[in-house]
């Protein structure tokens, strides 16, 4: 009864999604009401971070696609060393909501004998968010694909999340008492069974794609690498639809030089890049170049400053999606090649 009422709350808490809203279940129909039920099934619940995509189907196919294949699906991994770098990932982009998430869900999973491996994998993806910091990964060549592709999946997650969702998991109508209570049994309801539902299950959701230079890492898994080709291309092409030409190779620019560190406290470096683009675009841009570069700072003056020039939730979640992801590739170049 406790975990059913744990996901009734999880669901309920949808309806808190910041600037968008998330499609319910039971209006939910073609592409975003497979992906709904893959993820039920796959993920014990429907996570807020996948159904807050669900205005851009395609994006939300993507998303869904790159965390069942890399962190959900079973491999030659262990779910405990996924979740390691989940949450390693998430406390280094400032990403309450999932460092909270995967943490509770390490707990559940994690005993005595596997910890120290865990911490290491903690470690290491901290640092993996900068290029400088990134060192040799603590896990086997065969484990590559899958715990790189968790990295790069969360580098995009965390910024989606940080954008759209709370700080906590936990519905805000839970007193301070109930959640440490709470987050055991969350973590107990996320906990996999077993060693994982079968790879490669969402494939079908996006057409087939060529594997991209950008995806070396991933080739040793044909799953994880075919997952990723169809999602980089579905997140691409919601780009052209909903990103000027102007602001992508803008924020194309400064992520060829970034470096994975944060810009800094200031704003004043976002209207210093979008200067040159046309003053129709800058309010992309601005929005665009933060989700990219420090997404704990998007606030509510960008998005609606952006909103006025395309009011669709879906125009909304498409440029969130390119900028998360154009981030996360670039991350994934620097991991690719300490590994």
């Amino acid at each position: 009864m406790i975990p059913m009422f744990v996901r009734l709350a999880v669901r309920r808490s949808l309806r808190d999604t910041r600037y968008v809203q998330v499609v319910l279940p039971r209006r939910a129909d073609g592409l975003v009401a497979e992906v709904y039920r893959q993820v039920e099934r796959d993920f014990n619940m429907l996570a807020p971070p996948v159904a807050l995509h669900s205005s851009a189907p395609e994006s939300l196919a993507a998303g869904w696609m790159i965390l069942r294949e890399t962190l959900v699906a079973q491999g030659v991994s262990s779910r405990a060393n996924k979740e390691a770098v989940a949450k390693g990932v998430s406390m280094a982009n400032s990403c309450p909501y999932c460092a909270d998430v995967h943490g509770m869900t390490l707990d559940a999973i994690t005993d005595t004998a596997g910890q120290s491996d865990c911490n290491a994998l903690v470690a290491w993806a901290r640092g993996s968010v900068s290029a400088t910091a990134s060192g040799a990964p603590p896990f086997l060549p065969e484990q590559a694909p899958e715990l790189i592709g968790v990295a790069v999946a969360f580098q995009y997650y965390n910024r989606m999340v940080n954008i759209f969702l709370r700080d906590s998991p936990l519905p805000a109508h839970v007193p301070e008492s109930a959640k440490p209570r709470a987050r055991q049994v969350l973590g107990r309801v996320l906990r996999p069974a077993g060693s994982g539902p079968r790879p490669g299950e969402s494939l079908g959701l996006l057409p087939a794609a060529p594997l991209p230079n950008d995806l070396g890492w991933a080739r040793p898994n044909a799953v994880v690498a075919d997952a990723f080709a169809r999602a980089y291309a579905a997140i691409e092409a919601a780009g052209a639809r909903s990103v000027s030409q102007s602001v992508r190779d803008l924020v194309h620019s400064r992520l060829s030089i970034w470096d994975g560190l944060a810009p800094g406290i200031s704003r004043s470096w976002v209207d210093e890049a979008v200067a040159g683009l046309p003053e129709g675009d800058r309010p992309a841009g601005r929005l665009a170049m933060v989700i990219a570069l420090a997404s704990y700072q998007v606030d509510e003056g960008l998005v609606n400053a952006f909103r006025r020039t395309a009011p669709g939730d879906d125009t909304l979640v498409e440029l969130a999606a390119w900028a998360s992801m154009a981030a996360a590739r670039r991350v994934s170049t620097w991991l690719a090649a300490a590994a």
